[in-house]
């Protein structure tokens, strides 16, 4: 996968985020660039502006529509934070620092880590979630 494959409006939008005291944006780059690096991954990009701004990632043979949500979370522009969901049973949460949202993911149970502020054993923590959402995915 390539930086040519992500969708344009993504990269428009990060090139134009340039406020960003929760180092929010870094953490997001850094999750995208990890599911760059993952095998049979493609991307859908939603902006909704005051909203959220979402990458969603999904592997090319996989039954579902996505394996993870990112979600740049823009209620304060100013502010934004990062909001990463899985389906639960695609995911551990070993040390129980997500939260449950029956329901959330496309219908389906969802777990939802927040990365609020910059927090670098949480933006660990989400990495080791993504490879986990991953590599079931590509099963």
């Amino acid at each position: 996968m390539s930086q040519a494959q992500m969708p344009q409006e993504m990269e428009q939008f990060l090139s134009e985020w340039t406020t960003d005291p929760n180092k929010a944006k870094d953490a997001f780059i850094s999750f995208r660039d990890f599911l760059l690096s993952t095998p049979d991954v493609h991307f859908e990009f939603k902006a909704r502006p005051g909203v959220s701004y979402s990458l969603r990632a999904a592997n090319t043979h996989a039954e579902r529509p996505l394996f993870v949500l990112v979600d740049v979370v823009d209620d304060e522009p100013e502010a934004r934070w990062l909001s990463v969901c899985f389906y639960a049973d695609m995911i551990t949460d070993p040390d129980e620092l997500g939260d449950f949202v029956p329901s959330g993911l496309m219908g389906n149970d969802a777990c939802c880590l927040n990365l609020e502020e910059d927090d670098p054993a949480m933006r660990d923590y989400i990495l080791a979630r993504l490879g986990e959402a991953a590599a079931a995915a590509a099963k």
